[in-house]
C-alpha cells in the first residue's frame, strides 16, 4: 500500500477536449469536500469535475454528470491497480466539442489518472497493530527495552493484579515481537486474542 507525498498534475488533450488529471494526498470526506469545492471554483468553465476518494474508513466516487460509469470507476481502477490509499484523484474535463463515447470517455479518464501518477511520488504505508499483554510488575521493563528493539511503542498501561500492556507495533513485526518476547520472559506473558 502507497500514499503520495505531495499533490501532482497532468493534462491529456483528446479529441480538443481537456483532462485535467489531479491527485491530493488526503485522509477524509471532509478534506475531499474542502479541495473539490476550491477545485470548482478554479474551474468555473469546466463540464465535468470527476472524482474518487479512497481513504481508510472512507471512499466515494462521482461521474458528475459524465455516463455512469465512464469516468470515476475507470479512475477507481488505476488507484486500485496502482495500489494507493489516503488520495483524492480528480479529473476536470473541458469540452472539446467532439463526443468520444463510453468507450473513449473510459479511456481518457484512466488515462488522465495514468498520466499523473507519472508525475507523483509515492512512499510505502505500513500498517500496525495493536497487541495487548499481561504480565509481571517487574517484567514490565522487559517488555519496554524489547519494544524500543522492534520500534514498537507502549500505547497504554493499566495495573491491576499485573502490568497489562498495549504496545503499538509494525503489523509484519508484531509475530516475532510476541515470540522473543514470550522466549525472553520464559513463558510468563498472556497475549489477549
Amino acid at each position: 500500500m502507497h500514499q503520495l507525498t505531495a499533490p501532482a498534475f497532468a493534462e491529456i488533450e483528446i479529441k480538443k477536449s481537456r483532462f485535467l488529471g489531479q491527485l491530493y494526498p488526503l485522509h477524509s470526506r471532509a478534506e475531499a469536500r474542502s479541495k473539490l469545492a476550491a477545485i470548482r471554483a478554479e474551474h468555473p468553465g469546466a463540464v465535468h469535475v470527476c472524482w474518487v476518494l479512497i481513504c481508510e474508513g472512507d471512499s466515494g466516487m462521482d461521474d458528475d454528470g459524465e455516463p455512469s460509469g465512464t469516468a470515476a470507476k475507470p479512475m477507481y481502477n488505476v488507484l486500485v491497480h496502482k495500489d494507493v490509499t489516503n488520495v483524492l484523484a480528480v479529473v476536470v474535463r473541458y469540452w472539446g466539442g467532439t463526443k468520444l463515447g463510453a468507450g473513449g470517455l473510459t479511456r481518457a479518464y484512466s488515462q488522465a489518472i495514468s498520466e499523473t501518477f507519472k508525475t507523483a511520488t509515492l512512499i510505502a504505508v505500513e500498517s500496525f497493530k495493536d497487541v495487548q499483554l499481561s504480565t509481571a510488575f517487574a517484567d514490565e521493563s522487559q517488555v519496554r527495552r524489547l519494544c524500543e528493539k522492534f520500534d514498537a511503542s507502549v500505547s497504554d498501561v493499566q495495573y491491576t493484579d499485573d502490568a497489562q500492556i498495549t504496545v503499538r507495533i509494525k503489523d509484519k513485526l508484531a509475530t516475532d515481537f510476541m515470540a522473543e518476547l514470550t522466549q525472553l520472559l520464559k513463558g510468563q506473558v498472556r497475549f489477549a486474542k
